[in-house]
């Protein structure tokens, strides 16, 4: 791999929906080197670009990786000193029982349900967080009202190049990002690896982003969900399987020609590649294509088994795919 310690870094960085800066300012120090031009907007979108050689005629392509990660935000302090918690994006509640999250100021705690956890069904409302706090004012020390945490869940090297840890979506895709900015080669076209913020509550970075930079093709760079092992999804999808070059899913059909851009890139460059289709979730591909008057749009994904919780699995080979793919459609030129 690359860097893996680049990656392990990234994952264990505190960041989640809404509170990206950590993250942020992190790859902005790792970019800077590499850059041409650094944006941060006003939402804190972190926006680096590569001026291509074209004269105008090359491309505008923006890559979107979200360098936001799932958490829970406060919204209520019991008198026993126990925090209830929303989500700040999808939370399992099967995956966040009994785990272990941090707030901010560092501040630790574990995840647990009124009821059972099958009552809950999905309904972050049943959860609490326990900090130790023997009432509310005692917890009243340490947290406030409003105060969001993420999950805690280091980085482990498994069996066969896999690797599991926390916030693999998306820290693999500002991973990749990164690497592919590094590596760039110059090339006919206007490269915008673009860090977004918000990913998880609708895809909302993305959008002013693509306003701001006004794109002809737009790319999500993202992980998707695996089939491949036991689980409540149907599909295609396989960790080792190479990188996923999106087709469609809920929120977007990729544009054809973008699609075969990205597989006639495989082809060449002997990039081991899956078609992806899901029926369930979405990406900044979404409001990159429903942006300004149009953006062509398309997604790049390392399929990854149990998503959204603290303990994601993913194939070092598919990431390093994607990589390949990022580089290799940087320097393409389009017939269209």
């Amino acid at each position: 791999m690359r860097d893996e310690n680049l990656l392990k870094q990234l994952t264990q960085l505190w960041g989640v929906s809404g509170y990206e800066k950590e993250v942020a300012a992190f790859i902005e120090k790792e970019a800077a080197p590499y850059a041409d031009e650094i944006i941060k907007d006003a939402v804190g979108n972190l926006i680096v670009r590569k001026k291509g050689t074209g004269g105008g005629k090359g491309k505008r392509i923006m890559f979107a990786a979200h360098m936001d990660e799932i958490g829970f935000m406060v919204k209520k302090i019991e008198s026993d000193g126990r925090l209830r918690v929303c989500s700040l994006g999808w939370n399992w509640t099967g995956s966040a029982y009994n785990s272990r999250v941090r707030f901010r100021n560092g501040m630790t705690g574990v995840v647990s349900c009124q009821g059972t956890i099958e009552e809950a069904a999905n309904n972050s409302g049943k959860l609490y967080i326990d900090i130790g706090a023997t009432s509310k004012e005692d917890a009243l020390q340490y947290v406030n009202i409003g105060d969001p945490c993420g999950y805690m869940g280091e980085y482990l090297s498994l069996k066969n190049d896999r690797i599991c840890s926390k916030s693999l979506d998306n820290r693999i895709g500002c991973y990749q990002l990164l690497q592919a900015l590094k590596e760039h080669q110059g090339g006919p076209n206007d490269i915008y690896y673009v860090f977004c913020v918000q990913e998880e509550l609708g895809c909302r970075g993305s959008k002013p982003a693509a306003e701001r930079i006004r794109p002809d093709i737009g790319v999500a760079v993202d992980i998707s969900p695996a089939h491949d092992y036991p689980c409540d999804l149907e599909g295609s999808n396989e960790v080792d399987g190479g990188i996923g070059i999106k087709i469609c899913d809920p929120s977007v059909v990729c544009d054809e020609d973008v699609v075969q851009a990205m597989l006639a890139c495989c082809e060449e460059h002997q990039i081991p590649c899956q078609r992806e289709v899901i029926d369930k979730g979405g990406t900044d591909a979404s409001s990159m294509n429903l942006s300004g008057v149009g953006v062509r749009a398309g997604g790049i994904v390392v399929v990854t088994r149990y998503p959204h919780s603290q303990s994601a699995v993913v194939s070092k080979k598919d990431i390093e795919a994607g990589i390949d793919l990022i580089n290799a459609f940087s320097q393409y030129e389009f017939p269209f």
